[in-house]
């Protein structure tokens, strides 16, 4: 089956917004058998739209459409679908309710033009919208499938696995098997340049990477009759992918480098505390927005000065003058003294450079150094990470769960 991407919103073509969503819809689909012909990006202008249409239903079997979903007047994309194929809108009750109920868990006001996002072609098929508000639906007409997603990534990613790929499984040959591995520490580049030869000589299982903000991941799928030997041959090719980078490996599936963490410290019955300077709390934000963090995650402390790190840390004065804040004796001392006042299994320290200036030394901006208390054991990580203040911040944050993670990983072997 051939298929076109149609991408709308002005902000897409006025350089604005990077048009993530038709790479990702684009890889899934090629994993799943799909062959996408055309990627095509139109304004919300509905004269422009409707011939967008035109030319994609004279070309193509499948037009799956982003964007344009949402309450106000220049989200047109439902009504030129509906215009062009002549049905009528009719309002869907569930989605009234679950629109209400999004806004009533959250306590922010509804505009009545919400409502709106609850109108569909007559007989659409509707998907659900777990993370906003616009669902999103499926349009079978005249040997044609029309697919409308909605524009915000997140939400479009989610309603795309949960929703569409089930409904696209009636068209796929055999079976499917798929996984996803994700990496931190490595860039996409660098990532498939170490595993070029499996990538250039891939049929099948097919492996296709992703870059996401901060990290990578690779899908590898497999896809045949027998359902036994397409897992076989993913795990394989997983197997020798991670022979070659998985010292950047940290998880599969729909994860996060807070919810490896959590799943350690749950399984292994244990407790953690953090000490950040430069990182201002963000390490402990990340681990506490999983549900459940209360019971492993116990103290919090966000020591910025130096008369912070003594009076509250209890870092020795001689440390700091020696060898100054951001050093590895410094972060040693944090993660070693936040261990033992919050009577934890783990300590962890962050203490860095995040800029702009830091110090008034631009060279050493984004200097990081990590301190981790596990087992009795001390170990610190140096970092000279890239990037503006929140980036080098969010890095930190991130390399310091990673390293625990794979420090409870080797302590539990």
């Amino acid at each position: 089956m051939n298929c076109e991407i149609i991408s709308v919103g002005t902000e897409i073509l006025m350089g604005d917004t990077v048009n993530t969503n038709a790479t990702y819809i684009s890889n899934r689909l090629k994993n799943l058998g799909f062959f996408v012909y055309y990627h095509t990006v139109v304004g919300d202008n509905p004269g422009r739209l409707k011939n967008t249409i035109q030319t994609a239903y004279d070309r193509s079997q499948m037009i799956i459409f982003t964007g344009g979903l949402g309450p106000t007047q220049d989200d047109l994309t439902k009504e030129c679908v509906c215009d062009f194929l002549k049905l009528d809108m009719v309002l869907h009750k569930e989605s009234v309710d679950a629109i209400k109920n999004f806004f009533k868990d959250r306590e922010i006001f509804r505009s009545e033009e919400n409502l709106k996002q609850a109108y569909f072609p007559e007989n659409a098929i509707i998907l659900k919208n777990e993370d906003g508000t616009a669902p999103g639906c499926i349009i079978e007409s005249e040997g044609r499938i029309f697919i409308l997603l909605p524009g915000p990534p997140k939400e479009m990613s989610h309603m795309f696995e949960k929703e569409v790929i089930p409904y696209l499984s009636k068209f796929i040959d055999g079976t499917l098997y798929s996984r996803t591995l994700r990496f931190f520490g490595i860039g996409e580049s660098e990532l498939v340049g170490r595993i070029k030869e499996l990538i250039v000589n891939q049929t099948d299982p097919t492996i296709a990477p992703y870059a996401k903000d901060y990290e990578v991941t690779l899908r590898v799928t497999s896809g045949g009759k027998d359902k036994e030997k397409c897992e076989s041959l993913v795990l394989g090719t997983e197997k020798k992918i991670l022979e070659i980078v998985g010292e950047y490996y940290y998880g599969d599936g729909d994860t996060s480098l807070e919810m490896e963490l959590h799943k350690l410290l749950k399984k292994y019955d244990l407790t953690v505390s953090a000490a950040e300077s430069c990182s201002g709390g963000l390490l402990s934000s990340k681990i506490i927005s999983i549900p459940g963090s209360s019971n492993f995650f116990l103290d919090g402390i966000v020591s910025y000065s130096n008369l912070s790190k003594i009076s509250f840390l209890k870092v020795e004065k001689e440390t700091l003058e020696k060898y100054g804040a951001v050093s590895a004796e410094t972060a040693f001392q944090m993660a070693k003294n936040i261990r033992k006042i919050s009577n934890t299994d783990i300590g962890i320290s962050i203490t860095g450079i995040a800029g702009p200036a830091g110090d008034n030394r631009n060279d050493n901006v984004g200097q990081v150094f990590i301190g981790i208390d596990y087992m009795r054991k001390m170990y610190c990580y140096e970092k000279n990470l890239i990037g503006d203040r929140i980036r080098i911040m969010n890095k930190a944050a991130m390399w310091a769960m990673f390293h625990a993670i794979k420090l409870i990983n080797k302590e539990n072997e």
